[in-house]
């Protein structure tokens, strides 16, 4: 698998399964653009890791939620690494409220940075590369719960839900502009925004249980199968979802 001389932006690009694709893609040679909204520093320690392991990526302090700022970025890949090949709308948050429980800016703010950035993010790069005249790949970090409800997280797999119908319908719509769109669809990860089931035994077993492979995806693993689909290997997918997911797609019960 290699990404050598490709330029890749991340969105949430400083922590969870968005460090481990930044980790993986700067590994297989790609150059990264670090979308983040907070913790200046941890992602200058990232840039400094991919840099002291050889690779070359830069950061970008950027709001998903604001069009202005995912045309920066488009404009930050070409400015520092002279071109843009791949887009990865990584970026996601979730309330973990049900229905009744939803308030109007809990829905907003989901709304607003798993599906409206992803939409527009991928309007943005997917112009470039028709402007550019040159083939383009547009990842989506989706979920498992793009399909599969998860009842007391409505607006969540509401927003993942609309993930699956922009990668869909926009994959067809691009393909024969030459840009194509994956959506990568991870089960449970074990990353921050699962602390409170990973700090809670009967969760946590309760959550294994459900999962055929017994157990929790690593970030990393994510990560790298991300970095795989950015590559030559992938070259026949769009306008689908991967799962990674340790067989849960398949298995009865609720999650």
């Amino acid at each position: 698998m290699s990404l050598e001389g490709k330029t890749v932006i991340v969105t949430g690009g400083n922590s969870g399964i968005g460090e481990a694709i930044v980790r993986a893609a700067a590994g297989a040679g790609a150059n990264i653009v670090i979308d983040y909204v907070a913790h200046p520093d941890e992602t200058a320690q990232l840039i400094e890791d991919v840099a002291d392991a050889g690779g070359h990526a830069v950061g970008i302090q950027a709001d998903v939620t604001r069009l202005d700022d995912l045309k920066a970025m488009v404009r930050k890949a070409v400015d520092t690494f002279g071109d843009l090949d791949v887009l990865v709308n990584n970026a996601g948050t979730e309330t973990r409220h049900s229905l009744l429980e939803t308030t109007e800016d809990d829905y907003d703010t989901v709304m607003a940075v798993d599906l409206k950035s992803a939409f527009f993010g991928s309007q943005a790069d997917a112009q470039y590369f028709i402007d550019a005249r040159r083939e383009g790949l547009i990842i989506n970090v989706s979920s498992v719960h793009e399909e599969r409800p998860m009842p007391g997280n409505t607006a969540y797999c509401v927003a993942k839900g609309g993930m699956r119908m922009l990668a869909r319908t926009a994959g067809v719509e691009l393909a024969d502009k030459g840009v194509r769109m994956i959506n990568v669809g991870p089960g449970a990860v074990a990353t921050p925004i699962n602390r409170s089931t990973m700090d809670d035994p009967a969760k946590l077993e309760a959550l294994e249980n459900a999962i055929p492979l017994g157990r929790m995806a690593d970030a990393e693993e994510i990560g790298d199968l991300v970095a795989m689909l950015a590559g030559s290997a992938a070259a026949y997918l769009t306008a689908t979802t991967v799962y990674a997911d340790g067989g849960l797609m398949q298995a009865g019960g609720g999650l």
